[in-house]
């Protein structure tokens, strides 16, 4: 793979520990800036809605920039935003950096998926995004558990400032390692952005974004709430929780690896084998979750299949919008980013049912149920051109 990939993928690494790493922030900050918990937790859905709503509207404005300086610049006010984030005292303040943030890593993340496509021959996408992903699978398995444990030490603030200059070498690298303009942003090749946003009048390729939507979903409505099943089913010390978030996040490096290796000539074979053992690990999560050998087991394993199906359906995305070379990152971005705002939502609303913490699990179970119903009734649209 390119170098630049990986240079990428330290940016990547950066905006990931910082969309998942106000889970072990939220009392810290809520006591520092006088709020409740509850108001804080605003500051992820604001990080969501960033994403989702930035990602097309960012990557049409910048679509007659070079790759190269849309990145630097995405990356710039990324960590611009830590760094005022950083030093406030003012909730509505933080909130805004937030927003800010989120826009950037959505442009960043947008441009980057056409971008890192560019740099592979047509046929390697998959194990172009696998190598993008890593950054932010290695987030959760590095990351966020220093991200938290700095912010236990030094407070919230030290977490910001880490995240801010973690942006600084990965700017360096994309100014010295990027090329200027990837060959499908060249102007006269370019279609217009009319005829982009028409790509997604294609039945195909909605049904790759709501499939990716549905598994990216019911990956984070059950890892937003891993915690108090760790701690309260499971019956475990509080210190165990960051050990079942790199478990899971193991599992996911693990998962983008090895389907980054398949999912462009086989796509339809990782999601008839993984989906239905993605299907069966959830239930089997929640019946087992009160034995911590096999919930910790388990959460390796349904993390690595999560996103071993998830980075195959968002390979298909860019495979999909073809026709539409600039907007297609922004596409996958925007898929990603809705299943990982409303899978939390959907799940919070079981906590208080009588599934109690298990809510979360059996709520994965019926997103990954309506995803394999939807792929089975419509398996025409996973096809590829190569022999699966």
């Amino acid at each position: 793979m390119p170098f630049p990939l990986y240079l990428l993928a330290l940016a990547v690494f950066a905006m990931g520990t910082s969309e998942f790493m106000l889970a072990g922030l939220l009392p810290a900050i809520a006591a520092d800036l006088d709020v409740t918990v509850g108001t804080a937790g605003t500051l992820t859905s604001a990080y969501a809605v960033g994403m989702i709503v930035g990602a097309p509207l960012v990557a049409a404005s910048t679509r007659n920039r070079p790759g190269r300086s849309s990145l630097l610049c995405f990356v710039v006010v990324f960590s611009a935003a830590h760094a005022v984030g950083a030093t406030t005292t003012a909730y509505p303040v933080l909130v805004a950096t937030r927003v800010v943030a989120a826009l950037a890593n959505a442009g960043f993340l947008a441009v980057a998926l056409t971008a890192a496509a560019a740099l592979v021959p047509a046929d390697r996408k998959g194990r172009a995004l696998a190598v993008l992903l890593s950054g932010t699978t290695v987030a959760t398995i590095a990351g966020v558990p220093a991200g938290s444990a700095l912010g236990t030490l030094f407070g919230w603030r030290a977490t910001f400032w880490a995240v801010a200059l973690c942006c600084l070498p990965a700017a360096l690298g994309i100014l010295l390692g990027m090329p200027a303009r990837p060959a499908t942003r060249d102007t006269a090749a370019r279609p217009a952005l009319r005829s982009e946003l028409a790509q997604l009048a294609r039945a195909r390729l909605v049904l790759v974004m709501l499939l990716g939507a549905l598994v990216n979903a019911a990956t984070f409505a059950s890892f937003t709430f891993l915690a108090p099943v760790v701690t309260d089913t499971a019956g475990l010390d509080d210190l165990w929780i960051p050990v079942a978030l790199v478990l899971f996040g193991a599992g996911s490096l693990t998962g983008v690896t090895l389907a980054g290796r398949v999912s462009d000539r086989h796509p339809r074979r990782v999601v008839a084998v993984g989906g239905p053992l993605l299907l069966a690990g959830w239930p089997a999560l929640a019946v087992l979750a009160d034995r911590p050998a096999a919930l910790l087991a388990l959460v390796f394993v349904q993390g690595a299949l999560s996103f071993a199906l998830g980075s195959t359906l968002i390979t298909r995305v860019l495979y999909e919008a073809a026709g539409a070379p600039t907007m297609a990152g922004s596409y996958a971005t925007a898929a990603l980013n809705a299943g990982a705002a409303v899978g939390p939502l959907v799940a919070g609303a079981t906590l208080d049912t009588a599934a109690g913490n298990l809510g979360p699990l059996w709520t994965s179970t019926l997103l990954v149920l309506a995803a394999l119903s939807l792929a089975l009734a419509f398996r025409g649209g996973l096809s590829t051109a190569t022999p699966d």
